[in-house]
């Protein structure tokens, strides 16, 4: 028995372009068939007859007539009314020019010639407000109740000053409230009257401060320091420590 094929034949030999052909025939059928769209027919039917079956509506147009206001009647003269009589006066006053003469002094004007004598002059003693430090003063304001030397009355100042702060010092319940502590110093002057004047202070609260200015400003009228035998102003400054307790 023979064989009738070909021994000769190569059945593989454009197999590669084949597959390549049908890859690409199938991917074009995949494209086309991702890309197809379809309508429902239904739906474009009752959209067409709801447009056929719509009625136009004409919205009339609304004219306004406006109506111009009457009128204002005429008033007719009142019998009862007097009629104003104007009455002409002549001007027969006749009125005074001012004439304003200028103060310039010109190439012609005789300056009169004066001599002022030195008893003319008045001579006015302003005393001025002198002001020594506490620690370089002669004599140092005095604290009431204070007696003796210069350093005796210093030190009994500041001993008073002590005491009139732990005996008038209050803590402000809102600074208690908002835990408010720090230091303030407070500045003052004793003026040549013996009078506490021109009181600030600084501090890290406006509450402290307002207090520090208070506890001060109830200090006692002093005896005025003096400086070569006359009265003068001391300034003086002290710090005020408030601190909260912890219980």
């Amino acid at each position: 028995m023979e064989l009738k094929k070909n021994p000769k034949a190569n059945v593989g030999r454009n197999s590669s372009l084949y597959f390549a052909v049908g890859l690409n025939v199938m991917l074009l059928l995949t494209y086309l068939g991702l890309e197809h769209k379809t309508y429902e027919t239904e739906a474009t039917k009752i959209d067409i007859l709801m447009l056929d079956n719509q009625i136009d509506e004409d919205i009339p147009i609304t004219t306004i007539e406006f109506v111009p206001p009457p009128p204002p009647k005429a008033t007719q003269a009142r019998k009862d009314v007097v009629p104003e009589i104007i009455t002409i006066v002549e001007d027969v006053e006749d009125i005074e020019e001012s004439i304003i003469q200028s103060t310039e002094v010109g190439q012609d004007d005789i300056i009169d010639d004066r001599e002022v004598g030195v008893e003319d002059v008045a001579v006015t003693e302003v005393e001025e407000d002198i002001e020594v430090p506490f620690a370089i003063i002669e004599k140092v304001p005095q604290f009431p109740g204070c007696t003796g030397n210069n350093s005796e009355l210093r030190a009994c100042f500041e001993r008073k000053i002590q005491e009139h702060l732990q005996k008038h010092f209050r803590y402000p319940d809102p600074a208690v409230e908002l835990d408010i502590q720090g230091r303030v110093f407070v500045f003052f002057l004793i003026d040549k009257n013996g009078l506490v004047t021109k009181i600030k202070s600084r501090g890290p609260d406006q509450l402290l401060e307002t207090e520090a200015e208070r506890i001060i400003s109830l200090l006692p009228k002093m005896i005025p320091g003096r400086q070569r035998d006359r009265n003068v102003s001391v300034p003086y400054s002290i710090p005020i420590n408030f601190k909260l307790q912890t219980q």
